[in-house]
């Protein structure tokens, strides 16, 4: 068994695909479109064989709810991204660019070296060595 794929909603499917093929090197497979529904999606493939969809539809929510108490479900995406200092630097060019920065790069207690940015959504993403 293995852990096919992992799936956010989001309310602007480019602006996410372009976020992770950016930063993450995801290659998008071609655009599903479920016209009836208004649905929309995109596979996005990882190096190591990991994917993510991201999807949208008009019933997607505009407003993420407060990044305060954790709820159950979704908590975070962790990205191998090779070495400390890869992680540092990916850290620096994400801050550059704009985006949130929730956790500077550091050693935590169970032995990861990771920082935590959000993805233009929100969403919690951990990089790691």
């Amino acid at each position: 068994m293995h852990l096919d794929h992992f799936a956010l909603w989001t309310t602007d499917i480019e602006r996410l695909k372009t976020f992770y093929a950016t930063y993450f090197d995801a290659t998008a497979g071609d655009k599903y479109l479920n016209p009836t529904r208004g649905f929309e999606s995109y596979f996005l493939s990882f190096a190591g064989g990991a994917r993510l969809e991201i999807m949208t539809q008009p019933s997607v929510a505009g407003e993420r709810p407060s990044q305060g108490a954790p709820a159950p479900g979704y908590a975070h995406l962790a990205i191998a991204v090779g070495s400390v200092e890869q992680v540092d630097a990916l850290t620096e060019t994400l801050r550059a660019a704009g985006h949130v920065i929730a956790g500077e790069p550091r050693w935590t207690g169970d032995g990861y070296y990771e920082s935590v940015v959000l993805d233009p959504d929100g969403n919690v993403i951990e990089l790691t060595v």
